[in-house]
């Protein structure tokens, strides 16, 4: 399951999940800020796969590169 870490104000990521739709990746949205905390994040969006997170840029390369 991919897991995209995110807030409601954030322009980078509604950039990403717009991506994750256009591509019809399916992931569960966390907003929980204390989980995030716990995780280390400090900025989001982060997104996580197999338990590894990654970046706005990673993640949209991994988007990107998605399906091909």
């Amino acid at each position: 399951m991919i897991k995209v870490y995110t807030t409601e104000i954030c322009p980078k990521c509604k950039i990403l999940k717009v991506k994750l739709a256009g591509k019809n990746v399916e992931y569960e949205e966390i907003l929980d800020v204390n989980e995030m905390s716990g995780l280390g994040i400090r900025t989001v969006p982060v997104m996580m796969i197999d338990g590894e997170l990654m970046n706005f840029g990673e993640a949209i390369k991994w988007v990107n590169n998605y399906g091909k």
